[in-house]
């Protein structure tokens, strides 16, 4: 559409992501200009520029239509004629959207105008094909221009097998063109968003958008797409086998109650380029939602922490479907206000069970604000000193923790101690590089319960739960496990050269709570790991409890790497949908404060 007023050449963009039943589908549709000079305004467009005015106003209508059911590979062997599983299919087209299709050309084949997914395919059933004589007056087949972005793949069959046409290569399987199927597309919804049924996969479908002047309802753009073949549901998640706990002889035990904490891969970090032996359909959000929310309403928790939730899926996913399930929740986002739009930036998020526990407080930590606090008031410095401000610089992380007293919904009122139950999450910084970033964070949050517990006069307890980005060897988890740390570790020891010191010494970094780790606690080590990427495998995540009111009666073990393996390279992967994995613990108020030995 060109407006002879403003000289600008309008378009409409439509893409839709991989269909997987179960998961909707939301069109990712908007409209951008060209700005035209007076050459570019008689018809060639060719050195137009993207202009930076806004579209006219406008609203968009969709219809969605489902189309025949397609046999995406002729030979009989092949895992995709009798499988739409998002595994299958992503093992045959990591890295794409789509497959290869090849179709043979030789008239002379029993396999004429048979459709292949890939060139593996091809030259399986090329080895049981036959020559018919077709006779004089058959028509010869040509070869339509091969699409040559898998050509390597193809390059490397046989001579014999050649005679085929490549078709496809970034939209799936393609069937011929023809008109009988043109016709057999079926509306099946004219809203918005669809979420595919189970009769929809091994299917195409089809979309078409148009967007319509909001002042005269006049039709500006209009624009179809279609998409992959729809594939099935993922599997139900495997069952997380749990290790119990021996019970200590004499404890006395009080209420039990069920905690998981999850860091789920903000949308915002789930790219491509972070992860690129995982196909880019299955790092959509809508897909990786339904594998994680399924995952957390399995193991049935009490109480659940979840790292790396972002702001606009909290609102529009996270907390309808559990709020739906049972639970009530609370969300802190980070301090820092967007990356690019609006809600595109990660928090925590925590919940609890409604028929288990009531919130009686809840609170929020940021840690730029402890930040400001110590340099401005704990050290005298102003904000815009240059060592003030040098300081701040190095401990502004956005990072945040969040903060809940639950009370057992069935709780007695005169035994308020053995019916509450404290919870943290969070979320600590991610840079390897580092550590005394971590640890000013942990100490600080620590100080923060120390206040918050005592401030109550009773022996409150309490758990710590979330990503620690810390491993078993950092003083992290030294500080956390022992109350303090040695003064000869490195990471108390940090080169002037990155950075001014922000610890104080070795001695002042200690606590007054008596931790232990879940994991620790109940197999005797922490588990081999808990974030599992081809760039990482270890334990970054933790369960930490106070020892003199809680004890640990079970934890699952994390799935084994032949399980990982089994779905992909490493995670995420079509099964598991975060590159980190759930932590489920069991958990025991110990009546009357008594420590277990």
């Amino acid at each position: 559409m060109n407006s002879k007023d403003s000289m600008y050449s309008w378009h409409l963009s439509l893409r839709v992501d991989r269909p997987v039943e179960g998961c909707t589908l939301r069109p990712h549709a908007y409209m951008y200009g060209k700005k035209l000079d007076d050459r570019e305004a008689n018809g060639n467009h060719a050195h137009s520029k993207i202009c930076r005015e806004p579209p006219p106003n406008h609203e968009f209508s969709y219809r969605w239509f489902k189309g025949p059911p397609v046999d995406p590979c002729a030979y009989d062997e092949c895992p995709r004629r009798s499988s739409f599983s998002p595994h299958d299919w992503s093992t045959y087209s990591l890295g794409g959207t789509g497959v290869l299709s090849l179709q043979c050309i030789s008239s002379q084949s029993s396999l004429y105008r048979a459709t292949f997914c890939n060139p593996q395919c091809f030259v399986q059933a090329w080895k049981t094909q036959f020559t018919l004589d077709r006779g004089a007056d058959e028509p010869q087949a040509r070869c339509s221009t091969p699409n040559r972005r898998r050509a390597g793949s193809y390059n490397d069959l046989d001579d014999d097998a050649r005679e085929v046409t490549i078709e496809g290569g970034s939209s799936g399987p393609s069937t011929p063109a023809n008109t009988a199927y043109e016709q057999e597309w079926t509306e099946i919804s004219h809203g918005e968003m669809y979420v595919p049924r189970p009769e929809d996969v091994g299917r195409k479908l089809k979309l078409e958008a148009a967007a319509y002047s909001s002042d005269s309802g006049e039709l500006l753009m209009h624009r179809v797409v279609k998409t992959d073949l729809v594939l099935s549901r993922t599997p139900e998640p495997d069952k997380r086998n749990f290790i119990t706990k021996s019970a200590a002889p004499g404890s006395a035990g009080g209420a039990r109650f069920r905690v998981a904490t999850y860091n789920i891969l903000a949308e915002i970090y789930a790219t491509q380029q972070q992860y690129p032996y995982a196909d880019l359909w299955s790092l959509s959000w809508d897909f990786r939602f339904q594998n994680i929310i399924r995952e957390i309403i399995d193991v049935a928790p009490d109480i659940v922490c979840l790292q790396e939730v972002q702001a606009d899926h909290y609102e529009s996913h996270l907390y309808n479907a559990m709020h739906d399930a049972g639970y009530e929740g609370v969300y802190k986002q980070k301090t820092r206000q967007a990356m690019g739009l609006t809600g595109k930036v990660d928090g925590c998020a925590l919940f609890w069970r409604r028929t288990k526990f009531h919130l009686s407080e809840s609170y929020s930590i940021e840690f730029n604000e402890l930040a400001q606090r110590q340099v401005t008031q704990g050290m005298g410095l102003h904000a815009r000193s240059e060592e003030g401000a040098n300081l701040l610089n190095k401990l502004s992380k956005d990072n945040v923790a969040q903060l809940v007293v639950l009370e057992l919904a069935q709780a007695t009122r005169n035994d308020r101690l053995n019916n509450q139950v404290c919870i943290a999450n969070t979320h600590l910084y991610s840079n390897k590089d580092c550590p005394d970033v971590k640890l000013w964070q942990t100490l600080h949050l620590l100080q923060e319960l120390e206040t918050f517990v005592m401030a109550r006069g009773t022996n409150l307890p309490l758990m710590i739960c979330g990503d620690f980005n810390s491993t078993p060897d950092s003083a992290v988890y030294d500080l956390l496990s022992r109350q303090t740390v040695h003064p000869g570790h490195p990471d108390v020891n940090i080169p002037e050269e990155h950075g001014p010191n922000v610890l104080p010494d070795a001695m002042n970094i200690t606590h007054s709570h008596m931790l232990g780790s879940v994991y620790n606690a109940v197999l005797g080590e922490e588990p081999r790991y808990t974030n599992y990427t081809s760039q990482f495998r270890g334990v970054l995540d933790y369960m930490w409890y106070t020892t003199q009111n809680l004890r640990p009666l079970s934890a699952a073990t994390v799935p084994d790497e032949g399980v990982i393996l089994r779905h992909g390279e490493a995670l995420p992967n079509t099964q598991y949908s975060s590159d980190h994995i759930m932590q489920i613990s069991d958990m025991q108020i110990v009546s009357g404060g008594v420590r277990p030995p």
